[in-house]
């Protein structure tokens, strides 16, 4: 398969903070914001893909700072780095203040999705190529963030983890 560039599945979505997506202090609820998340790295893996992908896994959230009433939120979708038929997926989550217009960085997430053919199994995904600094610098700790979530599930052995011991024994 070619490889594809991170900016050509990235997904922006931008959308405003109402009353009824506040918790009582005011602020965006953290549902509402995962909900948003998920569906921009959703559409960045089926962009990515060209196939039906289904959510394996929310490996990190960071709620950082609160989202008030009446703000701009806008949630950025990348390809961080693909396996074999799972994609990880950066987000940021912007904030823009509603007097000043100043953004804010308020949260951050990583998912991991996988595509499935049309009988609901996993199929083999187009390798990523990173372009900006950040975009290697995500692409080289996902294989870290990968086999620490197998360590800790129990599916790979601490030994075999070769990213994580280079961490520890360099």
């Amino acid at each position: 398969m070619k490889p594809k560039k991170p900016r050509d599945s990235r997904t922006i979505m931008t959308d405003l903070v109402l009353p009824s997506e506040t918790n009582p202090l005011n602020n965006l609820f953290g549902g509402e914001l995962l909900a948003r998340m998920d569906r921009a790295a959703s559409i960045t893996a089926r962009r990515h893909s060209r196939r039906i992908c289904v959510t394996a896994s929310v490996n990190h959230v960071a709620f950082n700072r609160s989202v008030p009433l009446g703000s701009v939120v806008t949630v950025e979708a990348s390809i961080s780095r693909t396996f074999r038929t799972s994609m990880e997926i950066f987000i940021d989550v912007w904030m823009e203040d509603r007097f000043s217009g100043e953004r804010t960085k308020a949260n951050e997430a990583i998912y991991t999705f996988v595509a499935v053919d049309d009988t609901g199994l996993p199929t083999e995904v187009p390798p990523i190529e990173p372009e900006t600094e950040l975009e290697k610098q995500r692409f080289e700790a996902a294989l870290r963030r990968k086999q620490l979530s197998l360590v800790l599930a129990g599916k790979m052995k601490p030994q075999e983890a070769t990213e994580l011991k280079a961490l520890f024994l360099d």
